[in-house]
């Protein structure tokens, strides 16, 4: 069967590497010459809006898919009407508004940090009275890895605010002075069924993820963040891998953002799940059963950001495994990444404190509070 990813990054790079064997072949639409995943598939160059590049595509692919949650939510429109594509195109569009997306958590009773949205400086202003202080800014559209956000400690921040991201719609939050970060990776095929993977719990410095740990030993929190995230795909009438990143605040969860693709906490999934979630997301949007979710003992992911590590020392490191995005190196960028399985926690943080000096971090970098009660309970 033919699969066409609208987008050519690494996600669709991992998305054709775990369907080679399934005999899938794929072909990426992407404006860039140089897109990673055109090294492992054919790549269509042209915008995502480009009306004869995606009747190209559509006329290719038995089924359609993205890597990239930017992607205009009109051009889902335009392929969705001559071929299947999944997850669908409302779910691309509400993930790319801010607002539509916080209201939608609201409306399922998911709980979210308080908002409203923005239009001028006096409304800032007025809205920092209503929402409080801190406060984030954020634009409504185009935000990712930190971009597209302004932290507001004191009223007076409310100029520089507005200066640096006035001019489109925005959306003020309260902040939420959260002790760690989770997110929740579930699946839905197209008869409906549902599965997820063990709760993430997630670490970022400048707005990018840095590293991922699973499974965190957090069972209330994990049944929680499950049930949201069947909430989410039962009204979207989702198909696909979806991602949910929520706060954890006073043993609760606050749903921050949800992203429809696959995700980079979920890269662990590929030595330290019984199915990664790329070979999820494919058996979910071409139809096939749903593969195993559970976690194969404690895995961790580390994101190599601007330039790798030496190859030959990460593969020293037991249980550690080397993935290479085809980048060129520049400072800020996702190049690649690292995973390491272990069967025991503390084997994980042993290969841990070996592996994150190697990848520019310190060991005691990413330490997180003790969980609330007994994670066994």
């Amino acid at each position: 069967m033919n699969v066409g990813i609208v987008g050519g990054g690494q996600l669709a790079r991992m998305l054709a590497l775990a369907g080679y064997p399934l005999d899938l072949r794929f072909q990426v639409l992407d404006p860039a010459s140089d897109a990673c995943a055109g090294q492992v598939a054919a790549l269509l160059r042209g915008d995502y809006d480009q009306e004869t590049r995606l009747e190209a595509l559509a006329d290719w692919a038995d089924v359609v898919t993205f890597d990239f949650e930017n992607v205009p939510a009109e051009a889902a429109h335009t392929l969705e009407r001559q071929v299947a594509v999944y997850p669908p195109a409302q779910a691309l569009a509400l993930a790319q508004d801010r607002l539509l997306e916080k209201t939608l958590f609201w409306e399922l009773g998911i709980p979210t940090p308080a908002f409203t949205t923005v239009a001028s400086l006096k409304e800032l202003q007025a809205a920092i009275e209503r929402v409080g202080l801190p406060a984030m800014l954020k634009t409504r559209r185009l935000g990712y890895d930190g971009k597209g956000q302004y932290l507001l400690r004191e009223a007076a921040d409310a100029d520089a605010a507005w200066r640096a991201l006035g001019g489109v719609p925005l959306l003020l939050e309260s902040f939420i002075p959260f002790e760690r970060e989770v997110s929740v990776l579930a699946v839905r095929g197209r008869d409906g069924s549902t599965a997820c993977y063990p709760l993430v719990e997630n670490h970022h410095r400048d707005g990018i993820l840095r590293l991922s740990r699973a499974p965190l030993a957090a069972p209330e929190l994990a049944r929680e963040g499950w049930n949201y995230a069947r909430r989410l795909l039962d009204r979207l009438h989702y198909v696909g891998l979806l991602a949910v990143e929520f706060f954890v605040r006073d043993g609760r969860l606050i749903a921050n953002e949800m992203a429809p693709r696959v995700h980079n906490s979920g890269h662990w999934t590929i030595e330290g799940a019984q199915t990664s979630q790329f070979e999820n997301h494919l058996r979910a949007v071409l139809g096939l059963p749903l593969g195993l979710t559970e976690a194969l003992g404690h895995a961790a992911m580390i994101n190599c950001i601007g330039s790798l590590p030496p190859r030959a020392a990460v593969l020293a490191v037991p249980g550690a495994h080397y993935h290479a995005y085809g980048k060129a190196a520049r400072p800020g960028r996702k190049v690649g990444h690292i995973t390491l399985r272990a069967d025991t926690p503390a084997a994980l943080e042993a290969g841990l404190e070996q592996l994150l000096p190697l990848a520019g971090y310190r060991a005691d970098d990413f330490h997180s509070p003790p969980l609330a009660g007994n994670p066994d309970d």
